[in-house]
């Protein structure tokens, strides 16, 4: 078939004429953006653009939209076991919406400042937020945008923040543990600086407080599977507690792998263990860990939310929060 357009110089028109279509049609049906069209009209659309070579001037499109379809992800890194499985379905249902995801890593408030100093900013329609070394305000700074995400405690006024409610599933952990005859356990726990960690061992201390547990030892770790096996160093053949919590399932991972004569059959023999976020590994039989998690499918849709309706968000609204719950396996049955 002969086509008028010269080679090179393909434009929406093209497309649109060799579709039947109107211009508009033909750009809503070439959107990275869900856009109303039907699915022959797409269909047709999308066999024209391919048929002559067009390809969407993203540049352009993002001059007539005011968008770049782009959302940052500041994190401290990615190697935490729940980073993997929150993030891979944070960047389908990301992409799912027509926009691409951005990685920056920042390891440390210095790294931040440093970003900050050099003017390193990147041109995104959001930013999404866990790293717990960059507050609000910086981040708003360094994206140039108030499209920002506050998902690591650190939010302001004017941000958005979305949390999970971890008083909840650490009180029914600790229930849990109280009905079982615990009256002494230990805590395990992330990095100190962190706004997050520290909400979350004084959700811990107020349930022991609550269910009548002693707190007879609190060791510091980094949330890693390593930092785990060397807290269970900590822990003699005459000095288990009642109970075990982890502030991360990998920390309690590491402390069964080097206790496991503690559990036969996987039950607890001399302790009980309890981890925290469930992860999916939980769910093989090398790990059943007992574990506080919340729906992360239900995290992820909220935060997708937020990303792709900017105007809903109202300054000094509180965050969103996500419930947790115990989730009950056979190292604390």
């Amino acid at each position: 078939m002969k086509h008028d357009a010269a080679p090179g110089k393909i434009t929406i028109a093209d497309v649109a004429r060799l579709a039947g279509v109107s211009k508009a049609v033909a750009s809503r049906a070439l959107s990275p953006e869900p856009r109303p069209v039907s699915a022959d009209k797409r269909e047709r659309v999308l066999a024209a653009a391919a048929e002559l070579g067009f390809r969407v001037n993203l540049l352009a499109q993002s001059l007539t939209t005011k968008t770049v379809n782009l959302v940052a992800v500041v994190v401290n890194h990615i190697h935490d076991l729940s980073d993997l499985d929150l993030f891979d379905l944070l960047i389908a249902e990301t992409q799912a919406t027509g926009k691409q995801v951005i990685l920056l890593r920042v390891g440390s408030v210095a790294k931040v400042e440093e970003f900050l100093r050099q003017g390193v900013a990147y041109h995104v329609d959001a930013a999404l937020v866990f790293s717990d070394f960059a507050d609000a305000a910086t981040v708003r700074q360094m994206f140039r945008t108030n499209h920002v995400i506050m998902l690591n405690g650190r939010h302001d006024r004017l941000s958005p923040a979305i949390m999970p409610d971890e008083a909840q599933g650490i009180g029914e952990a600790v229930a849990d543990a109280a009905a079982h005859g615990v009256t002494a356990a230990a805590l395990v726990t992330g990095r100190s600086t962190s706004l997050v960690e520290q909400a979350r061992i004084a959700s811990y201390r107020k349930a022991f407080k609550r269910h009548g547990i002693t707190l007879t030892k609190s060791i510091q770790g980094d949330y890693s599977y390593l930092s785990g096996h060397a807290a269970a160093a900590e822990f003699g053949e005459g000095n288990f507690p009642g109970a075990i919590f982890c502030t991360s399932d990998a920390m309690a991972m590491g402390i069964l792998d080097v206790h496991r004569m503690q559990f036969p059959g996987d039950r607890p023999g001399r302790f009980r263990l309890y981890g925290f976020d469930n992860l999916s590994l939980l769910d093989f039989d090398a790990y059943p860990i007992a574990s506080i998690g919340y729906d992360k499918s239900t995290f992820v849709s909220e935060t997708v939310r937020m990303i792709s309706h900017p105007e809903s968000f109202e300054a000094g609204r509180p965050p969103v929060l996500i419930p947790t719950h115990f989730i009950p396996r056979a190292t604390a049955s």
